[in-house]
This record gives structure tokens, sequence and C-alpha cells, in this order.
């Protein structure tokens, strides 16, 4: 079972950047399975997400070495409560269906949440609008999606598995390490 890190040390003070394949992976998919936890336990949901093509998936903020995940959802519903914690955590899934053993790719992760406002969520809404035109086109879903938060999840652990390259072949990220 071939196993890379992906994050050995840029020397840099921003961490090492994302590695291509892992950013190429997330960009390939649209789908995540949220998974989080609050006071009823576990819980998991599929949203779309958009990441921004621009280094390593991100806008800047933190680190800016890493991808950066947006999604739509409702704080009303009860991964929108939990993810509005403060210091809210979740993990996330992403693969495509139907997969053959022997082709299987997915990439699994883990991160920090957040609601954006203001000149944030202006930045990640462009980005979201870009991974799906369809949202702009339609008047109806556009003015629902506007008045529905648009979340950040900003990665700290993110493993590409790619069977394609061998079985249980697995590529890891952590910023800065």
């Amino acid at each position: 079972m071939a196993e890379t890190s992906g994050a050995q040390d840029s020397g840099g003070t921003g961490g090492s950047p994302c590695p291509e394949t892992i950013r190429r992976a997330l960009a390939a998919h649209t789908t995540m399975t949220l998974a989080y936890a609050d006071e009823d336990g576990p819980g998991a949901c599929a949203v779309l997400y958009a990441t921004d093509p621009e280094s390593g998936g991100g806008t800047g903020g933190a680190g800016g070495a890493g991808p950066v995940l947006y999604f739509v959802t409702a704080t009303t519903t009860r991964h929108g409560r939990a993810l509005a914690a403060p210091g809210a955590r979740a993990a996330f899934t992403a693969q495509r269906d139907g997969q053959e053993w022997s082709g299987l790719t997915g990439l699994q992760g883990r991160g920090g949440c957040r609601p954006l406002t203001g000149a944030e969520r202006a930045a990640g809404w462009r980005v979201y609008l870009s991974r799906f035109p369809f949202v702009a086109e339609s008047e109806r879903l556009r003015h629902a999606l506007e008045r529905t938060t648009l979340w950040e999840l900003r990665p700290d652990w993110l493993r590409l598995i790619d069977n394609g390259r061998g079985f249980g072949h697995k590529e890891e990220w952590r910023p800065g390490s």
C-alpha cells in the first residue's frame, strides 16, 4: 500500500501547498458528504461544493496554502446549527458513485467550518456561481440561495485515495507540516 505525505516543508511561513493531485480530485467532484456532531450525536448530509482554483483552492486567509470548499445550507438545518457553533469542525468525503474497486478514487478530509459574511461571502459566492452557473441562470434558485448561508470549510487534513495508482494508494496533505 503506497502512501505519500504531500506535506513536505516548503520553507515558507504559509505551510506546504496542497498537492496538485489532491486539488484536481477536489475539483473533479461537486458533492461531498459532510459529517458533524451535535447534542444528538453524529450526523451527515450531502452538499454541493465549489473550490477556488487559485492558490491551492483557497482565496487566502489562514495559511493560504490549502483549498477552501464553499457550500450553501441554511442555519436552520440540523447540520447548519451544528456548524454555526464557534470553532465548529467537520469531516467530509467526496467520490463518484458506481466505481470499480480497481479504479476507486475519492477524498477524505476534515477542517474548520464557518459561515461567511460581507466581502468574504461575496468572494465565495463568485466561486460558487462559477462552479454552478445554473444557479445564476435561474432567477428563482439564485434568489433562494442568495438568502441562504454560504459556508467555508477550510481543510487541515486531506487524503486522496486512488486505487488506479495501486490498491490502497494514499496521498495526504496537512498545511504547515
